[in-house]
């Protein structure tokens, strides 16, 4: 080959490699466009988990897998969307069936958020503050995190009930807990509003070690930093619901990617390094050209290959419909945790 001709290769095989690191980029960094029209490998199942008798569901947007990969645990709103006055248990859990076989932590919560199961059953629930609570203060509930052991005995807790701040010892509406391999524990701490857009890391006994972020939509900042996930690698990946991204940081609060391509995001779930991830707000106003559902996708590439969607067919008017929460088990079904309609779903593949 001539100089020339390697000159022009060279050139042309740079153009390429570029190309396709800005399109890689572009991809993953925020330039999505919607994706509404993934096929859907899932049917719904509906009435699957059985209440007991003279209880019905209230709203709820956690949900979580058991260590044994086929048990399932949720946060439920005492039959409606706040546990004020009310002495039910929160914390519930079923057997693969659908059959309740554990409930405990009655009379401990005033908007049970977002909910845990960490490497050893122990259960995490998050407590924030019902929507338009006059003085939650006053019930000494609300602005903490619960840890659980299997069995409902409480074994830790973060936070001051009723008390808000953005201390080391306080949050305001702590929205998602989630804890490492090694036993540290993340709190995705704010749910919007005046209230904190942070996350915020412990030790594994609940010593403060950090935290990073603040309100706004720059790398590391949010607005209401709402789920929280880590793959097998360790990554943290947080939905950042009202900036329509999920943000990706190692342990330490490094930033290290933004992803648009999963929509505006209130539930997330890893599990094999597969994402699940739930959009229960995309509207005309909030997201534009979105529709809500299940989002489901690699956390190696990025990549989203499957879309359950939301049966609502006006999204305009309601505030939330479908999955809030959602989880995976071992078999690979689906759960999906419903505020608006206040359910718990099951998506099992055709």
């Amino acid at each position: 080959m001539s100089h020339s001709g390697r000159m022009r290769f060279t050139l042309l095989a740079a153009i390429v490699a570029a190309l396709t690191t800005s399109a890689g980029r572009a991809y993953t960094q925020g330039n999505a466009q919607p994706l509404n029209d993934l096929p859907n490998p899932y049917h719904t199942v509906e009435g699957w988990a059985k209440m007991p008798d003279g209880r019905t569901w209230g709203a709820t947007s956690a949900v979580e897998i058991d260590p044994d990969g086929k048990s399932i645990w949720v946060a439920e709103r005492c039959g409606a969307n706040t546990c004020a006055g009310s002495n039910l248990p929160v914390v519930l859990k079923f057997d693969e069936t659908g059959k309740l076989v554990k409930s405990f932590g009655g009379g401990m919560f005033i908007f049970p958020h977002g909910i845990h199961v960490d490497k050893n059953g122990n259960v995490w629930v998050t407590d924030g503050v019902p929507p338009g609570a006059a003085n939650p203060a006053a019930a000494g509930k609300g602005h903490i995190v619960v840890k659980f052991s299997p069995e409902g005995k409480v074994l830790l807790t973060l936070g001051k009930p009723g008390v808000p701040g953005d201390g080391p010892d306080t949050f305001n509406q702590p929205s998602d807990v989630i804890t490492a391999p090694n036993g540290d524990i993340f709190v995705a701490d704010g749910h919007g509003g005046n209230t904190n857009a942070r996350i915020v890391k412990f030790d594994k006994n609940g010593k403060f070690i950090k935290t990073w972020g603040k309100k706004g939509s720059g790398p590391g900042e949010f607005d209401t930093p709402h789920s929280l996930a880590m793959d097998s690698k360790g990554r943290l990946f947080v939905a950042d619901r009202n900036n329509n991204r999920l943000q990706i940081f190692d342990q330490d609060g490094k930033f290290l990617e933004e992803w648009k391509q999963f929509s505006r995001i209130s539930g997330l779930y890893i599990r094999n390094d597969i994402l699940y991830a739930a959009d229960s707000e995309s509207n005309t106003a909030r997201h534009p050209g979105w529709k809500r559902g299940i989002r489901i996708g690699s956390v190696k590439d990025g990549k989203v290959t499957a879309f359950i969607p939301d049966p609502e067919p006006n999204p305009d008017r309601a505030a939330t419909s479908a999955a809030e929460g959602v989880a995976t088990d071992a078999k690979g079904n689906i759960y999906g945790a419903e505020v608006g309609p206040r359910a718990l779903k099951k998506y099992v593949k055709k």
